[in-house]
């Protein structure tokens, strides 16, 4: 069996130096005296002697005087640490930190500074910091399917899905969930919505004297087919820009019909209103309305309304809010969709769009104005309630 190794107290030492400085002893009669080892005997004399004169070692000090200032100097440099701390994690320690946010910080600071000290400055036990570390150790299944989960709704969106429209998802999902918690999710993994804030457009006053505003913003809409919107944007595709035109049924606020063509004319808004016509199974009655554009004020447009017995009625001109359903689907098209740099062709461009606003916007994505349910999933309810097929 190998000796077991033994330890001496700073007492022990300072007896055994003191018989070779006081006493003449030799180290090695001192060290056979003592039954120790001449090399360690003669670190303790070296040490003791460096003490007197007034040193401070590295190793623990073997006079009292010494032994005072490596205390004093200790506790100085445990309030140092100390300021440091306060400093990194003050919001945990002036009151208005949470256990969570405690815990947080003390795990973040565990990097630079010993727990034991950091428990004592921030007054928890450590108990119940190892608690919180094997907690966290544990994997949260639930949580990490979320997680995954919005990435891929997020990612779906296109990046423009924000922490409302996102628990609407789950929801349909049959996945009950705040939207804090989701928010909190989100901020984990770096997703941020790409919406962009509010714009100030300019007023008019003036009206069209032969197309008055009938809509006049009454944009609640008791029923489908009563009152549609249409207007024209422009798409960047293959170097150049191009046209789109979309129909918009104002009780749901799902797209009827849509068009885009390398030229802002009147077939194309016909066109976009044919298709909304055909779609919604030829109505009679509806109120269409659009801003002041020369394609919606053209003959041949009032006479395509005339043929499908539609009302007309026009903005005021300059005036966007008169047709703000519109400009809200053209907002949510560019910023949630359309690549910032446009496409590569035109056809490229009406598979995407149109892939956008007859399948995701018409039945995926959350309407806030619909209580967040998609526009084709509330007339889909209420043909249910109703009985039409």
């Amino acid at each position: 069996m190998s000796r077991q190794r033994r330890t001496f107290t700073p007492a022990f030492k300072r007896e055994a130096a003191s018989l070779v400085l006081d006493q003449g002893y030799s180290c090695p009669e001192a060290a056979k005296s003592l039954d120790v080892g001449e090399t360690a005997l003669r670190r303790w004399v070296a040490q003791l002697q460096l003490e007197r004169g007034g040193v401070t070692p590295t190793a623990k000090a073997l006079t009292p005087e010494q032994q005072t200032i490596q205390e004093l100097q200790a506790r100085i440099n445990r309030l140092e640490l100390e300021k440091k701390i306060l400093k990194g994690g003050h919001c945990a320690l002036d009151g208005r930190g949470t256990r969570a946010q405690t815990l947080k910080s003390i795990r973040q600071l565990a990097k630079h500074y010993p727990v034991q000290l950091l428990c004592s400055v921030f007054e928890l036990p450590q108990s119940c910091y190892y608690a919180h570390l094997a907690r966290r150790r544990r994997i949260d299944v639930r949580r990490v399917s979320l997680r995954s989960r919005i990435n891929e709704l997020f990612s779906q969106s296109r990046s423009s899905a924000g922490s409302r429209s996102i628990v609407a998802m789950l929801r349909d999902e049959g996945v009950e969930v705040g939207r804090f918690k989701v928010r909190s999710l989100m901020k984990e993994q770096g997703l941020i919505s790409k919406q962009p804030g509010s714009h100030a457009y300019k007023k008019a006053t003036v009206e069209r004297p032969d197309i008055p505003n009938l809509l006049d913003r009454q944009f609640a809409v008791a029923a489908p087919n009563r009152a549609w919107c249409g207007d024209i944007t422009y798409i960047w595709a293959q170097g150049r820009w191009y046209y789109l035109a979309v129909v918009l049924d104002l009780y749901s606020r799902r797209v009827v019909g849509w068009a885009m063509s390398s030229r802002p004319d009147v077939d194309l808004v016909i066109k976009a209103l044919d298709r909304g016509y055909e779609m919604r199974g030829r109505p009679r009655g509806v109120l269409f309305h659009s801003d002041q554009g020369s394609q919606y004020g053209s003959r041949s447009f009032q006479q395509r309304l005339w043929r499908y017995r539609m009302t007309q009625s026009m903005s005021r001109r300059g005036n966007c809010y008169d047709n703000s359903p519109m400009e809200r689907l053209f907002r949510s098209l560019k910023t949630e969709w359309v690549p910032t740099v446009g496409y590569m062709t035109k056809a490229l461009a009406e598979q995407d769009i149109g892939r956008y606003l007859m399948q995701r916007y018409n039945w995926t994505r959350p309407h806030q104005y619909n209580g967040f349910v998609p526009p084709a999933v509330v007339e889909e309810k209420l043909n249910s309630v109703s009985g039409n097929c």
